[in-house]
């Protein structure tokens, strides 16, 4: 019998060769009917596959990534049979369908130019297959199998595919039906587990990316388990589109783009307001937790950024001058420039920790294909800050800057999910020196309590970190904030302190960012809030509309009066209906518009209508004042 061990810690014993699916049954029949895949000692395979000798086994669901997976990788198998049957005629050739974040695609070469009509009739015929419920087989065959079968097939893709894998792969193939495909898998059971399916888009795409290989058509789709799921998530896409931050941008005249400088957002007077609101709410904050600001060069020499590794590990992603015959680098993080302030003094323990804040704008060489609004650019402004601290204090100051986060995000009605990543390929420094990094990053997650889903070899190239992941208010995820355990930089740089023994010993640095970028923390908040700001962060609070032109003498003289407040408040003069203005306002996404006529002039009044709502209210013109200032004040979310 074997001994497996499940992820609570028990221990079940099973008979070798029992395969993964039986053995799920053996734990719970109800359990059995959720479970689409298994992770065997950390790899993910089918529930079909045996159990063979004593491992650990975690059961996955579509709650878990990998079950989501492998759910939508049978998805992109369902849709390639599906093209295979209704287009024989087409001469189709397939070429790769893996899932992707959020859905799947299948790339096809075929003499038919697909059409929306044609994913209606597409999307039909996967869900007969889903319907027929057709088992998915593994079968594993040699590098001459899987020639001869794919050659006789015509697939000339998966031939070249199957060439360039090592001489001694395993190579496997997966059968539902009449259907056979080249694939890794892992796979659900059978084609009935897609439950819910929608076809979303074509587009080109070339043949492994390069654009001098043939332009291939690609179909992208999503899968869930269930219907309502699947209507959630495409109500989600509809209020994301109508969120979409490029368009409100512009609607909202907050910032452009130009081909002059693409990838160089250009912020206006409106989107000036929400970013200078941003720094300054930053500034107040990094004020009360013991934070100093400090502001480093954008061009440093090259040898700095080869001291700090990232000519050897980020060239690729950096811009480069040269100033009298010598090499310079714009830079792409604050972090170097950190160093040298920390370098100008001699500190010691009592200094310790030195939290050193910066708004640096930095710069990246973004692909041009990579480029979307705000969310990637090629320069941003990043509200870094270095906390130089003693190994001692490497706990207390990451739940002090976790508190820090808090505070921020829940400003925004931002909740978050914390995320641990490790150690990647191109990395500095030693083994242990990770080691020991990574687990204190972890146990500070785990004393607080704080749940956390690890992400292996995604950490910097000088440190493991924490990422923190923003839900908003239509349930998608931004990864914003991050907190990085550097031990190898203040080597490089030769960092001291002087400790209580009166020797030299070296700081250990945390790296952590809050908005991450100011640019796309601002993409975020226009996509979370749709445009309609909460009165701290809103361009314009109050717009004052006066019916006739006889009103305008008190709509100016009041709006005087709130301008001298520090309130921004306009006058709609324009000869237009006060219906009009109204709507104008609504549309411009404007907290409070103000109607003021003959009632109000004679009361000394304002009839208050709050952006989205209906109902107005007659208050006192300085009633409303200070209504508006502690709304102001206390940045509350809603009007």
């Amino acid at each position: 019998m074997l001994k497996i061990t499940l992820k609570d810690g028990s221990v079940r014993e099973v008979a070798e060769g029992t395969s993964i699916l039986d053995f799920v049954k053996q734990v719970s029949n109800s359990l059995a009917k959720k479970v689409l895949a298994a992770r065997v000692d950390g790899q993910t395979r089918d529930l079909m596959s045996v159990l063979d000798k004593d491992a650990q086994v975690e059961f996955l669901t579509f709650e878990d990534a990998d079950g989501r997976w492998a759910l939508r990788h049978t998805a992109s198998h369902i849709l390639a049979q599906a093209v295979k049957r209704l287009y024989k005629d087409s001469k189709v050739q397939l070429a790769i369908g893996p899932a992707i974040e959020n859905g799947f695609y299948y790339d096809f070469d075929m003499e038919r130019q697909l059409t929306d009509a044609d994913l209606r009739d597409i999307e039909k015929e996967m869900k007969k297959i889903v319907k027929e419920n057709l088992a998915l087989t593994r079968k594993e065959v040699s590098r001459a199998e899987a020639l001869k079968f794919f050659e006789e097939q015509g697939e000339s893709y998966k031939v070249e595919l199957i060439n360039d894998l090592p001489e001694d792969a395993t190579i496997s193939m997966y059968s539902q039906g009449e259907f056979t495909d080249l694939c890794a898998g892992p796979h659900v059971v059978s084609t009935g587990k897609v439950k819910a399916i929608k076809l979303q888009s074509v587009a080109g795409a070339y043949w492994r990316g390069n654009s001098d290989n043939k332009m291939l058509q690609r179909i992208y789709g999503t899968a869930f388990e269930k219907q309502e799921e699947l209507d959630a998530y495409l109500h989600m896409l509809e209020e994301a589109e109508k969120r979409d931050h490029r368009k409100l941008g512009k609607e909202l005249d907050l910032f452009s783009l130009h081909e002059e400088g693409p990838g160089f957002p250009f912020f206006h007077p409106n989107g000036m307001v929400i970013r200078n609101e941003l720094i300054n709410y930053w500034r107040e904050v990094h004020r009360r937790y013991g934070y100093q600001e400090i502001k480093t060069p954008m061009i440093m020499n090259r040898k700095l950024w080869e001291t700090s590794g990232h000519w050897d590990h980020y060239k690729e992603n950096m811009y480069f001058t040269k100033i009298d015959d010598e090499d310079y680098a714009v830079k792409p993080m604050n972090c170097p420039g950190g160093m040298l302030v920390y370098k100008t003094h001699a500190h010691s323990y009592r200094d310790l920790p030195l939290r050193l804040g910066e708004l640096g704008l930095v710069h990246r060489h973004e692909l041009s294909g990579a480029l979307h609004g705000l969310f990637r650019v090629r320069n941003f402004t990043q509200d870094d800050a270095h906390l130089f601290i003693t190994p001692s204090m490497i706990e207390e100051e990451i739940q002090h800057t976790i508190d820090l986060f808090d505070e921020v995000y829940s400003t925004f009605g931002l909740s978050y999910k914390a995320e641990l990543s490790t150690r990647p390929e191109d990395s500095m420094g030693s083994d242990e020196i990770w080691e020991k990094a990574t687990a204190a990053l972890q146990n500070a997650l785990e004393h607080r309590g704080l749940e956390y889903v690890v992400n292996e070899g995604d950490g910097a190239f000088y440190g493991p970190k924490i990422d923190f992941h923003l839900k908003d208010s239509i349930g998608r995820t931004w990864q914003c904030g991050t907190i990085q355990l550097d031990m190898l930089m203040p080597e490089k740089f030769d960092l001291t302190y002087v400790g209580e023994d009166g020797e030299k010993h070296r700081p250990v640095m945390l790296h952590r960012v809050v908005y991450g970028s100011i640019e796309r923390f601002i993409g975020i908040l226009i996509e979370n809030y749709a445009g309609a700001f909460p009165c701290w962060l809103a361009p314009v609070q109050a717009k004052l509309l006066p019916i006739t032109d006889k009103h305008m003498d008190y709509a100016y003289a009041l709006k005087k009066k709130m301008f001298d407040l520090g309130l921004r408040v306009e006058v709609d003069d324009r000869n237009e209906k006060v219906g009009y203005k109204i709507r104008e306002a609504q549309v411009k996404k404007i907290p409070y518009a103000l109607v003021v006529g003959d009632e109000e002039v004679a009361n000394g009044t304002v009839t208050v209508r709050k952006h989205g709502e209906k109902e107005t209210q007659s208050m006192q013109a300085e009633e409303f004042i200070k209504y508006l200032q502690q709304k102001i004040a206390s940045k509350d979310e809603k009007y």
